[in-house]
């Protein structure tokens, strides 16, 4: 991962102070809320229902055993003893007292981290692949990338003033892990005809009150070319993008306005302007940023294979987990494990202090130091011999951290919703418990297979619920809250909207509502290979419309 330089540190030790300084004028009254609200917000500050709320960058999900035993150390002692993992790959710390954030910060400026653009009308947390640098799919580690424009975006004089926020992906392998077709710029890192090294370039996509797929508007950029492109294409954002309407002022309604073509021309005619300049990367400069993500040296454990059937074999309970949450690497003695944040009946994101602490202690001993957060709420440890997976195991089912989940239905992204938001319209987290509970069984969730469950509390879509295999949003109708279902989302390289399938359910019927729904496409699937979203895409949205709504329903208005 990347290390600070001493700009650096001195960058954001200032930032903390200045911010400390802010702080002490808004406790004193020199500084009303209007004033405050512009300065906190830079400093991923919010005002949530009950307190105030910290999101602290992950940048690409990347972090080690230190910084995460410093992010316990914040839960433990400025929150509540937790903190909530966001689909930004950020965490979140939703309790603390305005008088400790500067405190706070400056502890974690001790570790290299930040809450730096976590919020306000800037370019956010770059996101990417949480199995970067060890995937077998992958064709180079996105993460390095990720960091030029981190660095880049950071305080970018042009571009922190925007017409509205700005997120960008990056993903390196065949799979797309990262959604970048729903990001305001996606970038597929990927070879042309002489093995070089380049982008396929997407704009537009996005989430909220409307969701569109971005549109691919260069199929290879050259990867000396990354920020000059970019900032073309940021300047053609901030030129055009509506700043009298915030609901109509991200750049997937400006693709939608002018048109994926028009938007091209006026990005390429500015890059022709800009290629060639200081912009462009040197080889040098890529490769210095690339020696950060080297990835460790891992030893030949052949011994792991015959281990791993042993264990296997002894344990149901080990194996389950193995199948569901161990993914192939690179490396043959290797694998990619998934820590699911999501027990059964828990809040889907949710980790105590002791459980991060427990996750350091197992990323220092057998992980080679390095933890990721994916965008599905669930950490990772991406290089673990075969050889060390059973005392892994033992080590997170002592920490509560051993649910064999992953990819599952009881796997649910969720926003916090109305029990913390203020812009929340209904609740997500008693939804996600409760449909965790009802489908808790292993033998249920094998039986039913991959499937993805996302809910939202609001139109602003935080839960990815637009791209669930079935996504739940919350909304509020005279008074009382109500779930709207969608179904046939997906967020990987086949990129769709979920369809709306008819009327809201209430809070206590939406369970059944989602019990229907499996029902139904565990009864019309061919066999036990077909999963969900390829089940719904083959039949369509009608026989779920009838199951729910009663036969020969017609599409809600």
């Amino acid at each position: 991962m990347y290390r600070y330089d001493e700009f650096d540190h001195a960058f954001v030790s200032g930032r903390v102070e200045q911010f400390r300084d802010q702080v002490a004028r808004r406790l004193s009254g020199e500084l009303a809320e209007d004033a405050f609200k512009p300065l906190r917000l830079m400093n991923g500050v919010y005002l949530q229902l009950h307190a105030y709320m910290l999101r602290v960058a992950v940048p690409y999900g990347t972090l080690n055993s230190r910084q995460m035993r410093m992010l316990a150390h914040i839960a433990r002692k400025y929150d509540r003893g937790y903190g909530h993992f966001t689909t930004r790959q950020n965490i979140q710390y939703n309790w603390p007292k305005l008088s400790e954030l500067p405190d706070a910060l400056a502890d974690l400026a001790t570790v290299e981290m930040h809450s730096l653009q976590t919020s306000g009308n800037c370019i956010r947390n770059v996101t990417a692949d949480h199995f970067a640098g060890a995937a077998a799919d992958e064709v180079a580690d996105p993460r390095p990338y990720a960091e030029i424009l981190r660095q880049w975006s950071s305080v970018h004089p042009e571009f922190s003033f925007l017409p509205r926020k700005f997120k960008i992906a990056v993903t390196g392998a065949e799979r797309d892990r990262a959604a970048i077709q729903v990001h305001d710029i996606g970038l597929h890192l990927k070879k042309n005809g002489h093995g070089e090294i380049g982008f396929a370039v997407y704009v537009g996509g996005g989430q909220g009150r409307t969701p569109l797929v971005a549109k691919k508007i260069r199929d290879f950029l050259p990867e000396a070319d990354l920020l000059t492109y970019t900032t073309a294409i940021m300047r053609v954002y901030n030129l055009y993008g509506r700043r009298d309407n915030k609901f109509k002022a991200r750049i997937k309604i400006l693709v939608h306005e002018m048109g994926a073509e028009e938007l091209a021309r006026q990005v390429e005619a500015e890059f022709a302007e800009l290629r060639g300049s200081e912009l462009t990367l040197p080889e040098s400069d890529i490769a210095a940023i690339a020696t950060y993500f080297a990835p460790p040296r891992l030893a030949p454990r052949a011994e792991g294979w015959a281990n791993l059937a042993q264990w296997k074999k002894a344990d149901p309970e080990f194996a389950r987990w193995v199948q569901q949450n161990v993914q192939p690497h690179k490396h043959p003695d290797y694998g990619m494990v998934t820590i699911s944040l999501k027990p059964i009946g828990g809040i889907p994101g949710d980790a105590s202090d002791a459980q991060m602490e427990a996750v350091a202690d197992i990323a220092q001993e057998y992980a080679f130091d390095e933890i990721r957060v994916s965008h599905e709420q669930n950490l990772i440890l991406p290089h673990v011999a075969l050889a060390d997976l059973e005392p892994v195991y033992r080590g997170l089912v002592a920490a509560g951290l051993a649910t064999a989940n992953a990819g599952l239905i009881t796997d649910i992204i969720a926003c916090p919703g109305l029990d913390y938001c203020a812009l929340a319209n209904a609740r997500s987290i008693p939804v996600a418990q409760e449909i965790s509970n009802r489908f808790g069984s292993p033998e249920r969730q094998a039986e039913i297979g991959e499937l993805k469950i996302k809910i939202s509390g609001c139109i602003n879509a935080c839960g990815h619920h637009h791209v669930g295999h079935i996504g739940l949003l919350g909304v509020e109708k005279k008074g009382e809250e109500l779930y709207q279902i969608t179904l046939g989302g997906s967020g990987d390289e086949n990129t769709s909207i979920g369809e709306i399938i008819g009327r809201g359910f209430e809070p206590e019927k939406v369970t059944d509502a989602v019990e229907v729904v499996v029902d139904t496409y565990l009864g019309l699937r061919r066999d036990p290979s077909e999963t969900f979203l390829a089940a719904y895409r083959r039949v369509g949205p009608q026989p779920f419309k009838d199951a729910l709504y009663g036969e020969k329903t017609v599409a809600a208005a």
